[in-house]
């Protein structure tokens, strides 16, 4: 095709033209049209073809404004695109012109880049809108689904000028932030709901309903329904849990009373344990600290009311049991005024106490308390007098040990050269050390003794008789039985000198003969190891007198000392003591306390 305005295109165009104004000119020849008319013809033609060329040119010209204004349009949206991208190196129009001469060249050139960038924003913008939605979401979720109002959601309005990457790194970082505080929500949020669920398993509450009252969201019956975490809900997680473990706390306390009353009612009527199995598990788990409860349905209310219910029916079971009841509680009072050698209180007497109960004129409940507050009572006393029954205790073994001696030096056979004679021989030395100290253990009772009794404003009875006169009359039997071992020996040495004269005046007589006798001694027992201990034995009569101990007062009738054993009085038969005899009063004279050491 040949180009408009080119020499090949005007001469044919001129040939063209000559040819059909020939052909026209002939046709008007034909005609007879006169050669004004022909002129006329001619010049209206002539003006015909400048109005189609004034026409064409208006038209090209018109076509070059639209081409100016749609690459101005084009230019100028690929700057705002390229303002709203952040995209500044992609099209320079100074370097385009330079390079570009006709419109449609610069067209053909802005028109692919303007596309791109419109592709680019819409994507760009879809990135944008589902950062923005992702945004909006967590923040409902992290405000309750509540109007955001001048919240830090309302800065994220959609700026279609600005879709720069710096803006789409804001919005991708902020997205991030909320993500992670949405995480930390939900981490709280199921923590709050464990707790909450481990609380209600131990009171046998409803998890679902529990957890509905804060927020339907959080029972978990709707799987696609996200957990609500607003403040709000953390805030009344957190209430939750507290009036949970307040209930909790006040359930324990109230089992724990009713526990106790199960255990006393139990103990009061001797119930056999498979009778208590069935709140074996309530008592053993009430023996752990608050947080390591945490058995399903241990704490339920149908637990409590069990429990409840089972000490009604103890009661009224106590109730028809109290005379029984009371006096098995006499007795263990009993029981233990005898282990401390206190004298019981009368008026809860088994005596008394039936015709008490028997007459209607007590309550077996007030008579039970009673005697309760006397077990009380006299267990405290019991722990004041603890250090004294213990200096008791060693003293009853120190007479012990004493008699033991006696009985031991009244042996004719304790030296014989016997199996065992040698451990004998070292108990006795232990003993005669032992037996030195008694008359200081004695004294440093009697302070003691007095000491309490000044402390307490009462008198330190034993049994029913004042330790201080149990032990003053102790001292002076005592005094008596070495007054009278003194004058035993005085006597013996008299007896001695008149055979020795005797026996010079008259000669002297041949001694009998003695005979080894393997037989088991009087009095004596196998040891472990073979030896023979001897065994206590009454004082022959004419013998020294016996100590009266707590323990020979505590046989008196009805535990009372009534009277002093008489020391006897009758001579002693001199010539019926064995040497051997007299030997271990002189044994027992060397041994006489000098300064004995402090019990």
């Amino acid at each position: 095709m040949l180009a408009f305005g080119s020499p090949t295109f005007s001469v044919r165009t001129s040939t063209s033209c000559n040819a059909f104004l020939r052909e026209l000119k002939q046709i008007w020849t034909e005609i007879g049209e006169t050669e004004a008319d022909k002129d006329r013809m001619l010049l209206e033609l002539e003006r015909e073809c400048l109005e189609i060329y004034r026409r064409k040119v208006d038209e090209a010209a018109n076509a070059k404004a639209r081409l100016h204004q749609t690459i101005a349009a084009k230019e100028a949206e690929l700057a705002t695109l390229m303002a709203a991208l952040g995209e500044l190196n992609i099209y320079s129009p100074i370097q385009t012109e330079k390079r570009l001469t006709t419109l449609k060249q610069k067209f053909a050139s802005v028109a692919p880049l303007v596309e791109d960038l419109r592709i680019k924003k819409e994507e760009r913008m879809k990135q944008f809108s589902d950062i923005k939605a992702q945004i909006e979401k967590i923040g409902e979720e992290i405000t309750g689904y509540s109007k955001l109002s001048n919240g830090v959601f309302c800065s994220l309005t959609l700026d279609e000028d600005d879709l720069s990457l710096r803006k789409l790194t804001e919005y991708q970082s902020h997205l991030r932030s909320l993500q992670k505080e949405k995480s930390d929500r939900m981490h709280k949020v199921l923590e709050y709901l464990n707790e909450v669920h481990s609380l209600c398993g131990v009171l046998g509450l409803d998890f679902g309903q529990t957890v509905s009252n804060v927020h339907p969201s959080l029972d978990g019956a709707d799987q696609e329904q996200s957990k609500n975490i607003s403040d709000r809900t953390l805030a009344c997680l957190e209430q939750t849990i507290l009036k949970l473990k307040a209930e909790k706390k006040a359930r324990i306390d109230k089992l724990k009373d009713i526990v106790a009353s199960l255990l006393e009612l139990w103990t009061l009527m001797d119930f056999p344990k498979d009778e208590r199995s069935d709140f074996s598990k309530i008592i053993s788990t009430l023996g752990s600290s608050e947080p390591e409860i945490a058995e399903l349905g241990v704490l339920s209310t149908d637990m409590i009311n069990q429990a409840t219910a089972e000490v009604e029916r103890l009661t009224k079971l106590k109730a028809s049991r109290m005379k029984e009841l009371v006096l098995k509680k006499r007795s263990e009072f009993e029981d233990i005024c005898r282990i401390t050698h206190i004298e019981p209180d009368t008026s809860t007497s088994v005596e008394k106490s039936n015709a008490l109960m028997d007459s209607g004129l007590v309550d077996p409940c007030e008579l039970l308390a009673n005697i309760e507050a006397q077990i009380v009572n006299v267990k405290e006393e019991s722990m004041s007098r603890k250090d004294i029954m213990e200096r008791i205790d060693r003293w009853l073994v120190v007479c012990e040990e004493e008699n033991w001696l006696e009985e031991y030096n009244r042996d004719e056979n304790r030296y014989s050269a016997g199996r065992g004679a040698h451990i004998n021989l070292k108990r006795a030395e232990k003993a005669r050390v032992t037996a030195n100290k008694i008359p200081a253990i004695v004294d440093n009772l009697i302070n003691k003794a007095v000491a309490w009794e000044d402390e307490k404003r009462k008198l330190f009875l034993y049994d029913g008789v004042r330790l201080v006169s149990i032990l003053e009359d102790y001292k002076l039997a005592r005094l008596r039985r070495e007054e009278q071992k003194r004058r035993s020996r005085d006597q013996k040495k008299l007896q001695d000198l008149l055979l020795t004269e005797k026996e010079s005046i008259y000669g002297s007589k041949p001694s009998p003969r003695k005979t080894n006798s393997f037989r088991k001694p009087h009095g004596y027992y196998a040891n472990g190891n073979g030896s023979m201990t001897p065994t206590p034995r009454r004082n022959s009569v004419g013998g020294a007198p016996d100590l009266l101990t707590p323990r020979s007062y505590s046989g008196r009738q009805n535990g009372y000392f009534k009277e002093m054993r008489r020391l006897s009085t009758a001579p002693l038969n001199f010539v019926a003591i064995p040497k051997e005899d007299t030997m271990s009063y002189i044994s027992i004279s060397g041994s006489e306390p000098g300064s004995p050491s402090q019990g």
